[in-house]
């Protein structure tokens, strides 16, 4: 897109760093007029939200039915899974597995907080292990690559390991902890592209990888939307939407039940995500995740634009450590600190100079909209 002048939301943090914003004529962006006009009137967390969660439970205990568990529940020991976690069993009545994958990349908190709320909710865990040199590899290649999304092989081999298990166990609901409360301004493709793609993330492997991926799972978007849930029966659900859900409350209660410890951001629960959204991604392109995160918790009420503001004039990293996480990280992916800053000087590329599956997920987007499928969800 040509240079256009530096402009801000007046309502949310959203700017110009989005290359696709839109502003009306009152200078608030497409991100918030359309939570407003779409998300918010199609989402119930009152009573309507409690009726939805109640036929939500009821309907989980049947198809669970004389099975060791009735759902799995992606757990990351993040606030957003560990809350779930907690709703699951105390809110819900429910009997979950807890499905945890190591794609290398924890940190201690995280491991800490996932065993403090399994130990305290007497709840069983599984955790699948991605085979460290292919993940390795493929990291590599997304940096080599060019692209923001470089977070993408963990994220993918997160949904995929999910979904492979659901299958061969016969798993007939998977629960997340994405929500409408905290994520409902989205990241704009540009900066984060669907991690899902299968079509790009074998592009880029194959252009830029060495190691072949012999067990590192994948999936698509065309099996994990039409396959699992129309073929399989396998439902993904978001109980968060349909409660009461406040950043703040949640992390206070999993502080006081479970000795849980917070980060200092979201997502920071993986050491190379901490290092991709804090460092890596405003520094080499500008984005800064931040806004995103921090703009739906002013449309939810949970923060003031002023506060957004003060948050956002500080560095997303923190200077004086930010030189360990650059040798932590590349030690981890076996390479040089010369090499990894050397992939921050390469050419800016896109999700569009890879193949892709681009028009798949445009077209389900507006055939799920148009059918009120989906309330919120990327652009």
């Amino acid at each position: 897109m040509p240079d256009r002048a530096y402009q801000i939301c007046r309502n949310c943090v959203m700017d110009t760093t989005d290359s696709m914003i839109v502003f009306d004529e009152k200078g608030v962006c497409d991100h918030c007029n359309d939570f407003y006009a779409k998300t918010l009137p199609n989402w119930h967390t009152g009573e309507e939200g409690k009726r939805e969660l109640e036929q939500m439970a009821d309907e989980i205990r049947k198809a669970g039915k004389g099975k060791d568990f009735d759902c799995i529940i992606g757990m990351s020991g993040g606030i957003d899974s560990s809350y779930l976690t907690y709703a699951a069993k105390e809110l819900m009545g429910l009997r979950p597995l807890v499905f945890h994958v190591d794609a290398g990349w924890n940190s201690q908190i995280a491991v800490n907080n996932i065993e403090r709320l399994i130990d305290k909710l007497d709840l069983d865990l599984f955790t699948e292990v991605i085979d460290w040199q292919e993940m390795q590899d493929l990291q590599l290649a997304f940096f080599r690559s060019g692209v923001s999304h470089i977070d993408t092989p963990q994220d993918h081999a997160f949904f995929a390991t999910m979904y492979k298990f659901a299958t061969q166990h016969g798993v007939k609901t998977i629960l997340t902890g994405g929500n409408l409360s905290t994520e409902c301004i989205r990241n704009p493709v540009e900066w984060m592209y669907y991690q899902s793609d299968s079509r790009q993330l074998r592009d880029i492997h194959r252009k830029f990888g060495i190691r072949p991926l012999k067990s590192y799972p994948v999936t698509s978007i065309l099996w994990h939307k039409i396959w699992l849930p129309y073929v399989r029966g396998i439902k993904v659900l978001r109980p968060l939407n349909s409660m009461s859900y406040i950043k703040e409350d949640a992390k206070a209660l999993l502080m006081e039940r479970f000795g849980w410890q917070p980060y200092p951001q979201k997502h920071f629960e993986s050491r190379f995500t901490k290092f991709y959204e804090s460092y890596w991604l405003p520094k080499r392109f500008g984005y800064d995740v931040r806004r995103v995160q921090f703009s739906s918790l002013i449309v939810t009420d949970q923060m003031t634009r002023e506060e957004a503001i003060a948050e956002l004039e500080k560095l997303p990293y923190d200077p004086a450590t930010i030189g360990h996480e650059i040798e932590f990280v590349a030690n981890k992916l076996g390479i040089t600190i010369d090499e990894l800053n050397s992939y921050m000087e390469l050419p800016h590329r896109t999700y569009r100079d890879y193949k892709s599956q681009r028009q798949i997920y445009d077209l389900g987007a507006k055939v799920m909209r148009g059918l009120g499928m989906e309330v919120g969800g990327k652009r």
